[in-house]
């Protein structure tokens, strides 16, 4: 590739941005610890993800010509069985979500049809709302699995649309809030009492010291994918010193925007007044927060409050569409390319033949149909679980953010393997120094288990059991399936043919 057409420093750093920033990110921040989850949204970018984003790329630049992303990478490193069972894990992070977000996605388009989120009295076939969403998530991801195994070109620029809209979104976002701050004099609908406020959570829930620090886990996740830029280093110009910079620059960028925006959602809504109500929850906590400061500009601007409330209307209804139509290119993504590269980049004598298997379109229709049908299995044991509406999108988002943070463990604790090679070139390499390396990967790994522990034991403390099983279930059940299928993988190869067995470890 010329140099005239490789990603320069201002692409990457709005590849970064649009690839990690969540504008739901803050609202669920807010939601959870208000002003508090400045602090720990600040900690997890300098302990987490700067000095993981380093290391990724380093992996991207040594194993650039690899088609298995993180699966050659931990291959490289560690080996070829921990790397599957890794990567397993990863892959089980992405059905997580898939299960978790195919509930979801019902909300925004609520949001966009009504003006707010009616999901809570939808009811079909003398079913309760949480068993309705759970139903209409198992339609909904058969949908996206029958559309996409014969192949959907349109999706990229119904995902770019999406995109266009969150930024927008997140400009009108800034802009009202500091239309509804000067109009109300400076005054916050959330008083700052003294330094507390930034450390102690308006949310009951998260009054204890356990649940305050499981809250890392979520701060966390709101810098999760980095580790899909790695792939992309033989196409940056001159890598070396541009991915450092874009890199700084995005960092620098993607916390100070989250560390606004949280602020800034305290200037229209009161935590107590407008959060601390039974119906809200962690999937429609977005558009009544939308439609709280569409009428809260509507006072500001001193209109009538029949006025703000059409106000508050138009921006539910085009959060509603922005988070809508960014779901709908994510999941056309996100289920068939985990699993394409997955399956490319592992020994194909792993796999029945079935899976390993492309149709016309080349998707790997029968490994993405039994995937399909462990999500809508998970659908269904949740949505049917007896829990009410608040329960099911604590769990959901519980297992989804569990889910997708415990594959970094595999990803950093490799690492130090990673740079005792000598047989790699490194054509970017940041950390030179052994100590220093160990001791950013021992840190980063602290946070990263301590931050899951936490989230899985509070639960249990509070005596929420069910809470705690489906916040754990995720890792535990597909390294356990993987652990499985690889050593049966492997006894049949060795049966098959004594002479050839799987790649040894390196």
């Amino acid at each position: 590739m010329e140099n005239s057409h490789k990603i320069k420093t201002k692409a990457l750093v709005m590849m970064i941005f649009s690839s990690i920033f969540g504008f739901a990110n803050t609202t669920v921040a807010y939601y959870q610890m208000g002003y508090a989850s400045i602090f720990w949204y600040i900690l997890a970018a300098l302990f987490f993800f700067l000095p993981s984003s380093l290391m990724f790329a380093e992996y991207g630049a040594s194993f650039k010509e690899a088609k298995g992303g993180i699966y050659s990478w931990l291959e490289g490193s560690i080996g070829e069985k921990p790397a599957f069972i890794g990567t397993f894990i990863w892959l089980s992070s992405w059905v997580i979500w898939l299960v978790s977000t195919s509930s979801k996605v019902w909300i925004p388009l609520s949001a966009l049809i009504f003006g707010h989120d009616a999901t809570q009295s939808w009811t079909l076939f003398g079913l309760n709302s949480t068993q309705t969403i759970g139903l209409l998530g198992i339609v909904w991801i058969l949908f996206v699995a029958f559309t996409t195994t014969h192949g959907v070109d349109f999706v990229a620029k119904v995902s770019s649309l999406g995109g266009t809209c969150i930024v927008i979104l997140d400009v009108i976002f800034l802009i009202a809030s500091l239309v509804v701050w000067i109009g109300n004099h400076g005054a916050l609908a959330q008083p700052i009492s003294g330094i507390s406020s930034f450390f102690r959570s308006p949310n009951p829930s998260f009054g204890s010291s356990l649940a305050l620090i499981s809250f890392v886990i979520y701060a966390v996740f709101a810098y999760g994918g980095m580790e899909s830029m790695g792939g992309i280093m033989d196409d940056i110009d001159k890598p070396e010193k541009t991915f450092p910079k874009a890199l700084t620059i995005s960092t620098l960028i993607i916390t100070v925007g989250y560390a606004l925006m949280i602020f800034f959602w305290g200037i229209s809504s009161n935590w107590k007044t407008d959060l601390g109500g039974s119906q809200v929850n962690l999937g429609n906590i977005t558009y009544i927060l939308m439609n709280n400061l569409g009428i809260q500009l509507g006072s500001a601007l001193g209109l009538s409050h029949a006025t703000g409330l059409v106000f508050g209307n138009i921006m539910t209804r085009f959060a509603g569409i922005g988070m809508f139509m960014g779901y709908l290119g994510a999941f056309f993504v996100l289920i068939y390319s985990p699993i394409k590269s997955f399956i490319i980049g592992s020994d194909s004598r792993l796999w029945p033949a079935k899976l390993t298997k492309m149709n016309k379109h080349n998707m790997p229709a029968n490994a993405m149909w039994l995937q399909t049908a462990i999500v809508a299995v998970f659908i269904f044991l949740v949505a049917f679980g007896g829990s009410a509406a608040q329960k099911f999108y604590t769990i959901l988002t519980d297992m989804a953010n569990v889910s997708t943070t415990f594959p970094y463990l595999f990803l950093v604790g490799a690492f130090p393997f990673f740079k005792k090679r000598q047989d790699l070139k490194r054509p970017y390499e940041i950390y030179k120094n052994k100590t220093f390396t160990n001791f950013i990967v021992t840190i980063i790994l602290i946070i990263l288990a301590g931050g899951i522990i936490f989230t899985c034991v509070q639960p249990i403390i509070e005596h929420d059991y069910q809470t705690s099983f489906w916040t754990m279930i995720g890792p535990i059940f597909f390294g356990i399936v993987a652990w499985a299928f690889y050593s049966y993988s492997e006894k049949k190869i060795a049966k098959e043919d004594t002479s050839v067995t799987v790649k040894p470890q390196k």
